[in-house]
């Protein structure tokens, strides 16, 4: 005798959420990678842009470990986008600073990751679109805002970015 699947009261969320953030993330991926960046190099080029910030400050907002952190900071210098430098208020920390050229870049970078977002929301109607932002926007800094922590925690979401 087989048994009989549970029957599902509610829709798999979890699936849904998983799925469109995985395709939105391999096709910034992909468009990204035409101008020689990753999505993380674009995040701390970004976020170095916005204000004087360390790379741990950096690796935060980009959720990401020390060695990725070391490693995104090595290509971006290697390619003469950014560069480490003595902190203007800490002598002790380092910052990342955006070189001119990296300023270029990034800005292309925003306009791509620009254009992935709008091809995305551009697939719904105007009204589904805005319903759909302010949703997710509700969800995130609300009832998903903060993640459960367990034995076998899944790895945290990327910081929001404005």
């Amino acid at each position: 005798m087989t048994a009989m699947a549970p029957t599902r009261t509610e829709p798999d969320l979890s699936y849904l959420l998983d799925h469109s953030s995985h395709v939105l993330r391999t096709q910034m991926a992909a468009r990204l990678a035409e101008i020689g960046l990753t999505a993380r190099m674009h995040c701390v080029l970004v976020h170095a842009l916005e204000e004087e910030r360390t790379q741990a400050q950096l690796a935060e907002i980009g959720d990401m470990d020390k060695t990725t952190m070391v490693v995104t900071v090595d290509a971006l210098e290697k390619a003469g986008l950014a560069e480490r430098r003595p902190s203007s208020s800490d002598r002790r920390a380092r910052i990342i600073a955006v070189t001119e050229e990296g300023a270029k870049v990034a800005a292309r970078s925003q306009k791509i990751a620009d254009e992935v977002h709008a091809g995305a929301l551009g697939s719904l109607p105007d009204d589904e679109r805005e319903v759909l932002v302010r949703a997710l926007n509700r969800l995130v800094t609300g009832h998903l805002e903060t993640p459960v922590e367990g034995p076998h925690t899944a790895r945290r979401a990327r910081q929001k970015t404005t």
